[in-house]
C-alpha cells in the first residue's frame, strides 16, 4: 500500500506546504504536480491533482502535490505566475534532494499546467503532463514534443479551439477526452487511464 507524508519545504516566499506519496517499493522517478489558479479556489486537494497523484503514485514515482504560496499552509500571496515558478522550481529540488536523479515528471492541471511549462527550461522534466492547461488566460510557451496534453472538448474554461491554436504550431498531439468539461466531472478514471496508458508506452 502506498503511503503518503506531509512536507514542509522552503521556498522563496517562505515555507510551502505539500503532500509527498510514497510507492510500494524503490521508485522509478519522481513527480512534481502543480494546481489550478489559486484566485479562483485552486489547491493541492484538487480532485484532477489528487487523481493525477495517485496515477503516478501508483506506477511507481515519489509524487509530490503542494500548495502554491498563499494557498493554504504556504506563505506568501499569488504572483501571477512569476512566483510560482519559483515554487515549482522549489518542489523539484525537494525531491532530487530526497530521491536523486530520477526522470522527472512535471504535470499540472490548468494554471497548473502554464506553471510547469514555464518552469520546464528550468526544472528539465523527462516527461510532463498538462490537463487542460490555460492556455489564452496565460501565454503557455511552446513545450516538448512528447508533452502529455488531455483536454475537453466542452471545456468552458479554456475553449479546445485555444488550445489548438497554439497547439498547432507546435505540431503537438492532443488527447481530447468527447463531452468532457474543463474539471472533467464523472471522467477522473479516464483522465487516469490516459495518463497510465502514455506513462507505460
Amino acid at each position: 500500500m502506498a503511503t503518503q507524508r506531509k512536507v514542509f519545504f522552503t521556498g522563496l516566499a517562505g515555507q510551502l506546504q505539500g503532500m509527498v506519496h510514497l510507492p510500494d517499493s524503490d521508485p522509478v522517478g519522481i513527480a512534481v504536480i502543480a494546481h489550478p489558479l489559486p484566485t479562483e479556489g485552486g489547491t493541492m486537494e484538487n480532485k484532477i491533482v489528487t487523481t493525477l497523484a495517485s496515477t503516478l503514485v501508483g506506477l511507481g514515482y515519489a509524487t509530490l502535490r503542494f500548495n502554491f504560496r498563499g494557498v493554504g499552509l504556504s506563505e506568501g500571496s499569488y504572483d501571477e505566475g512569476n512566483g510560482e515558478v519559483q515554487d515549482v522550481q522549489a518542489g523539484c529540488e525537494l525531491m532530487r534532494q530526497e530521491f536523486g536523479e530520477l526522470p522527472l515528471v512535471a504535470a499540472g492541471f490548468s494554471f497548473g499546467g502554464y506553471v510547469q511549462a514555464r518552469a520546464a527550461q528550468h526544472t528539465r522534466p523527462t516527461q510532463m503532463i498538462l490537463i487542460a492547461p490555460a492556455v489564452g488566460r496565460f501565454a503557455m510557451p511552446t513545450v516538448p514534443a512528447n508533452t502529455l496534453i488531455v483536454h475537453g472538448d466542452r471545456d468552458e474554461v479554456v475553449p479546445l479551439a485555444d488550445l489548438l491554436a497554439w497547439a498547432r504550431p507546435q505540431q503537438l498531439a492532443i488527447t481530447v477526452l468527447s463531452g468532457a468539461e474543463h474539471f472533467f466531472h464523472r471522467r477522473l478514471r479516464q483522465l487516469h487511464d490516459v495518463v497510465h496508458k502514455h506513462l507505460m508506452l
